[in-house]
């Protein structure tokens, strides 16, 4: 019963997926920025229902930037998630913009793409980072560089809050967290991460049923002097503190 309710899931998913991609290369052009955000915050809340996973919000997702957003990275579920609570404009890795379906996607809804392996491309992103921030947009990122188990959290990688410093624009915690939604337990199934394939956490997220993803946002903050390093560990420990019960 539970690989037919997950097939059943897996199909809605699909066609809402191609349905999204259409409509970023059909209707987006004609739509203004703030039409885009409200199309992508609806198409994602939408998404989560399709496969099951209930969104649980505590805290407050800001209103409008400028705002940097750093949150702790779990799944392939993590930017759809955020982008259910509150949209914005992620940093991704390079190689998914090459991605089938997934890489127009991730494109349309404003992604900026980094060379992790590269420091001068690392510093092209920092500088186009510190540029939208400057005209109001607000940023995701995950300091963490790549998916965690979800229990601890990884050392957070400052380069990219120099963004924030150079733009003097806050950042705000938050922190991503999966449970079982009756008990409020930890829940590993969306995880990816060691040796899961992405197939393979879809695929086990899909047979699981009441799992919620729980997104606290904790308060704004500025660097107050501090460097990327020092304010990059102040944030890992509050965000830490956020995933606490």
């Amino acid at each position: 019963m539970n690989r037919l309710k997950a097939c059943g899931k897996l199909a809605r998913a699909l066609v809402h997926i191609f349905s999204g991609f259409f409509t970023i290369l059909l209707v987006f052009p004609r739509l203004s920025q703030e039409q885009r955000e409200m199309r992508i915050q609806a198409w994602s809340v939408n998404m989560l229902d399709r496969i099951g996973i209930q969104l649980v919000v505590n805290g407050q997702p800001v209103v409008n930037g400028p705002m940097l957003l750093v949150a702790n990275h779990i799944s392939w579920l993590d930017i759809t998630s955020l982008h259910a609570a509150r949209f914005c404009r992620f940093v991704s890795k390079a190689d998914i913009k090459q991605w089938p379906v997934i890489g127009t996607l991730a494109t349309g809804v404003g992604t900026l793409f980094i060379e992790r392996e590269s420091r001068r491309d690392a510093m092209r992103v920092v500088q186009h980072m510190t540029e939208r921030l400057r005209a109001g947009d607000v940023i995701g990122v995950f300091p963490e560089g790549t998916t965690g188990d979800g229990i601890g959290l990884l050392p957070f990688h400052a380069n990219l809050f120099q963004a924030a410093i150079a733009a003097n624009v806050p950042v705000q915690p938050v922190a991503l967290q999966f449970v079982d939604h009756a008990t409020g337990q930890y829940s590993a199934a969306p995880c990816y991460v060691g040796d899961d394939t992405l197939l393979g956490s879809v695929w086990r997220t899909l047979c699981t049923s009441g799992i919620a993803v729980v997104i606290t946002y904790g308060q704004p903050q500025y660097a107050k002097g501090r460097d990327r390093r020092e304010w990059a560990l102040a944030l890992r420990t509050e965000i830490e503190s956020l995933r606490r019960p």
